[in-house]
């Protein structure tokens, strides 16, 4: 305000103030004006709007608290953030008042020693009644109000002094040293609405949704695996890989619609999985390297399920390959886990890989033997052996002038399937057919020649 001036005329009283304003430009005020500008010039502190949004703004869902969940995601879904954000204070304020409802009451229910905490009504029994009616509107209201929070979360709010409160409040606060008193809230919450026969159904929905969503899994699973049994190029091992990858993908889309009627926040929880996907990636990098290596070998196909392999160190059959591990059988029917790190970084010997194998086999004669009649035989038991492969050729040599023997090398072809029966078949022929025919098999001899003192001088 400005001050007044102080002007020396002589001149009537009531006539300074008219004239010093008009010569001022001053608007004329009265006191009454002054008052009221005093009351609007309130500090910004008093006025300013609610955390929720904006205060001259009235809430279009709080008039009946309780309106199905439904029908109050269809009123929140064309308000704007601003707008959501007066909802919540709405709903907010409604579960405080609510809150100090139960408060009250439940200050009248217990009973004590002194004379002003006893129960207010002579009905206890009543008012433990109603107090259960009560916790079961405040369940609603925060229902609701969780609602709320979640659609302005989806919009850009921050709701994060609201859920802070909402899960301040949650639950059921009873004396448990009241043992009718507990009684009657856990009965009361059982019974209610918005408590026990809620979580019944909500648990009746979850297993109804992951049963059909198991049925969809195995449906889906079984059309996949008939699409994928009609491609020749594809790999046993990549064949169960893709129907294993549909059933699980169906049966997870399952559990995350089945949490959803649970009241499970699954956007919340993605964000959380997000927002930690460096410290989980950090945490499973051997993990994730081994997941990497397994979709490696699933699309490069060095192996397929049964074959004969040899990797680090492990020779067996392939049982399995997953994500994380390739599973092998030995020959004396261990398990062996090897995680596709070691496996995809590893020499991949793969002896089921091709048709036909060569089965190499040596046999020795003595010197005094006769060569061609051995080679003879060895050609005959070859020819004759009904496994054998014409084609390729066998390869029957003399091979190696040993230290005790003459060594004949034998490399006859067979089907893979075959190899060892072939190895063994002929390694029995070749020794009873030599036996028969007078042929020896020597074994490793050395001379030893002694000297006596004398002849050791004569030397």
């Amino acid at each position: 305000m400005f001050a007044k001036p102080k002007l020396q005329l002589l001149l009537p009283p009531f006539l300074l103030l008219p004239l010093t304003v008009a010569a001022l430009g001053l608007p004329l005020r009265s006191n009454a004006q002054d008052q009221a500008a005093e009351s609007d010039s309130t500090p910004a502190e008093e006025t300013a709007p609610a955390p929720g949004g904006d205060p001259e703004r009235e809430s279009v869902t709080i008039e009946d608290p309780g309106i199905p969940l439904d029908h109050l995601d269809l009123l929140l879904d064309p308000l704007t953030e601003v707008e959501l954000g007066t909802e919540a204070e709405a709903w907010r304020s409604l579960l405080k008042e609510k809150m100090l409802e139960i408060a009250e009451k439940e200050i009248s229910a217990r009973s004590g020693d002194q004379a002003d905490v006893a129960p207010a009504e002579p009905d206890r029994t009543a008012l433990l009644a109603s107090l259960s009616e009560l916790r079961e509107q405040k369940t609603a209201i925060a229902d609701r109000l969780k609602a709320v929070l979640d659609e302005w979360d989806a919009k850009g709010g921050d709701s994060s002094e609201y859920r802070s409160y909402l899960e301040a409040v949650a639950g059921i606060k009873v004396d448990v040293y009241d043992a009718e008193a507990t009684l009657a809230a856990l009965t009361g919450w059982l019974k209610s609405k918005e408590g026990g026969i809620k979580w019944a159904i909500n648990a009746g929905k979850f297993l109804v949704i992951m049963l059909i969503f198991w049925v969809l899994a195995r449906i889906l699973a079984g059309l996949v695996k008939r699409a994928t049994e009609r491609q020749t190029k594809l790999s046993s091992l990549l064949k169960a890989f893709i129907n294993k990858l549909v059933r699980r993908t169906v049966l997870f889309i399952g559990l995350l619609v089945a949490l959803s009627t649970l009241g499970v926040n699954v956007g919340a929880m993605f964000a959380l999985i997000g927002g930690g996907a460096f410290i989980i990636g950090f945490a499973l990098q051997d993990t994730l390297g081994n997941f990497a290596a397994g979709l490696m070998l699933l699309i490069y196909r060095p192996f397929d399920t049964g074959d004969v392999v040899e990797i680090a160190d492990v020779s067996g059959k392939v049982d399995s390959v997953s994500l994380v591990s390739t599973t092998i059988r030995t020959f004396d029917n261990k398990v062996v886990l090897v995680p596709n790190r070691e496996v995809w970084g590893q020499v991949i010997t793969n002896a089921t890989a091709s048709d036909e194998r060569r089965v190499d086999l040596v046999f020795g004669i003595g010197y005094e033997d006769d060569i061609e009649k051995a080679q003879a035989i060895l050609e005959r038991l070859v020819s004759e052996h009904e496994l054998t492969l014409d084609t390729p050729e066998p390869t029957i040599k003399l091979h190696e002038l040993a230290d005790s023997s003459v060594n004949f090398i034998c490399r006859p072809w067979s089907k893979t399937a075959d190899y060892w029966t072939v190895y063994w078949d002929l390694t029995r022929k070749v020794k009873e057919t030599f036996d028969a025919e007078g042929i020896s098999i020597p074994f490793p001899q050395r001379d030893v020649h002694l000297i006596s003192p004398a002849e050791d001088k004569e030397a």
